[in-house]
């Protein structure tokens, strides 16, 4: 008898302790960037990125004049070369919403001259 009573009170501390964790553990919410900040995804935003910190599932708001700019994702080779490759990912509703993935995330507006005047940007997410 003695033994149910001790099994009854160890699984009672297990689940005090459990919900004394999850009472006290912050949840964790990805954070929403606006790219360029006020000035959005326009022309020499290439430095917006510095100083930032980003994570996986973080999301970049792209805000920009729809008919004279877009948003292409790509690699880092089409990045360097402002070209993107064929298949790439084209946003251009001019208030585009992207979810972070892990590691190097580039864009670049594919309009021509744009992306050479630095309308590019790498992010790296951990």
């Amino acid at each position: 008898m003695c033994q149910g009573r001790g099994n009854a009170i160890r699984a009672m501390i297990i689940v005090v302790a459990l919900l004394c964790l999850l009472i006290h553990s912050a949840p964790v919410h990805a954070a929403t960037y606006t790219v360029g900040d006020k000035l959005g995804w326009t022309f020499g935003v290439v430095n917006w990125p510095k100083e930032k910190t980003f994570k996986a599932g973080d999301k970049l708001v792209f805000k920009y004049w729809r008919l004279f700019h877009n948003v292409v994702e790509l690699d880092s080779d089409g990045y360097n070369n402002c070209k993107a490759p064929e298949g790439a990912k084209v946003h251009k509703t001019g208030n585009d919403t992207i979810t972070l993935k892990k590691g190097s995330n580039s864009f670049i507006c594919t309009v021509f001259g744009h992306c050479l005047l630095g309308m590019k940007i790498t992010v790296n997410a951990n």
